[in-house]
Formats: C-alpha cells, sequence, structure tokens
C-alpha cells in the first residue's frame, strides 16, 4: 500500500517546481524575443495556466500515479514558436536550459535551508538517506514536516534537473544541443528532430533507462557534498 500522506507532499512539490520550470522557459523564450508562451499566460508561478496547457500530465497522471505507487510521475510543458527557434537557435537553446536551470536553483536553495536547519540544530543528518529524508528533524512542533518538505525539494528537483538534461527529444537537454553546432548543423539537427516525432517517444525510453543508471550516483554526490565530512555510498 502506498503512503498516500507522503505521496501528496511530493504531489505538491511537484506541482511547484514544474510550474517553475515551465515559467523559466517562458520567461527565457521572452526575453530572446518568442512571446508564444507570454501571451499563453505561463511566465508565471501560478499553476493555473500550465495546468491548463496539460491537465493530464500536470493533475490527472501525477495523481494517479500517486494513488497506484506512492509517487507524481507527470509531465508539462511550455509552447514555442519554430520559425523563432530556426531565427535564433542560440536564444531557443538557452530557453530550452532555463526550465532545469530552475530546478537546479531549487536544489540549491533547498540545500542552503537545510545546512542553515542543520546550523540551527533543528535538522541533522539522517543515518541513510532516500527522496524523503534528506535531512531529518527530531525537533518538536512543525520541525519535522519542514524536513520532510524540504528534502522532498531537494531530491524532486534534482531528478527534474537530471532528467531534463538528459541529451534526448523530448527532453530539454536535446534542446540546448544547438549551443554546440555550428549555424548548418544546428539547421540539420532541427530539421530532423521535427521531421520525426515518433523519435521523442523512443528518445524518452532511452533516456528513462539511463536516468535510472545516473540518477542515484548524482544523488549520493549531491547529499555528500550536502554534509561534508558525512560519507553515503
Amino acid at each position: 500500500m502506498p503512503d498516500l500522506t507522503a505521496g501528496f507532499v511530493y504531489y505538491v512539490v511537484f506541482l511547484f517546481s514544474t510550474t517553475l520550470h515551465e515559467a523559466a522557459h517562458a520567461w527565457a523564450a521572452k526575453l530572446g524575443g518568442d512571446l508564444t508562451a507570454y501571451h499563453g499566460g505561463q511566465v508565471s508561478l501560478d499553476p493555473r495556466p500550465h495546468i491548463r496547457r496539460e491537465p493530464f500530465g500536470m493533475v490527472i497522471l501525477p495523481l494517479l500515479s500517486v494513488f497506484v505507487s506512492g509517487w507524481p510521475f507527470g509531465f508539462a510543458s511550455a509552447p514555442y514558436d519554430r520559425h523563432w527557434a530556426v531565427r535564433y537557435p542560440k536564444r531557443a537553446a538557452w530557453m530550452a536550459l532555463a526550465g532545469p536551470g530552475s530546478n537546479l536553483l531549487l536544489v540549491l536553495v533547498s540545500a542552503a535551508g537545510i545546512q542553515a536547519g542543520v546550523s540551527a540544530g533543528f535538522f541533522h543528518h539522517p543515518d541513510s538517506v532516500s527522496f524523503g529524508h534528506v535531512t531529518v528533524s527530531e525537533s518538536p512542533g512543525i520541525w519535522p514536516a519542514v524536513a520532510v518538505f524540504v528534502s522532498a525539494f531537494f531530491s524532486m528537483n534534482l531528478v527534474l534537473a537530471t532528467l531534463n538534461l538528459i541529451p534526448l527529444p523530448p527532453l530539454d537537454g536535446s534542446g540546448a544541443i544547438p549551443l554546440a553546432l555550428d549555424a548548418r548543423a544546428t539547421a540539420r539537427y532541427q530539421q530532423f528532430l521535427w521531421g520525426q516525432p515518433w523519435f521523442g517517444m523512443i528518445g524518452m525510453l532511452l533516456a528513462w533507462q539511463l536516468f535510472r543508471m545516473v540518477y542515484h550516483p548524482v544523488f549520493l554526490f549531491a547529499v555528500n557534498l550536502l554534509y561534508p565530512g558525512v560519507r553515503y555510498g
């Protein structure tokens, strides 16, 4: 039986983190001259415009997966103008990186909160780490619940950043590849990527297998940085 209480905590964290991810895409596109997502209301931390665009990926699927497994699994997207991306491929690439960049920012914010809590004596490192137990608290009051939330924010955003940086379509890492290509190679790459929609399904399957191999070492590396002198492995 899945732990529904923890699952709903993880869903709230997923909803906020995904909203920030998509808002970062939309904001970066706006800065680069593409107002498509801006006109859709997605330069916003209000989850409603993002839910209206992807109600299945942001509400229905993650809540169903919480009931089935205790973990939210979902997806979201921000629209952009492909003509703009063809004309300004480097700007489009930075737009792609803005999403996982926002998740890395939340990882850093969560880490700072954990370290502040440790310094104040409210948190301490656990004997073993897991998704919802990056830090723990034995202090009275709300602190054990705060420890679960900040642990979930740390882990969820590390998941979102790691997964989305894998350079396979339809993930953001594939959108950043033009930063390493010249104009001619970028044009060929974009034509291939947009001309083969089925490749996104294959890419997602391959990315999921790769993610399962790389996330655990990334997680342990991040947690070991969080607690100098404490070694998890």
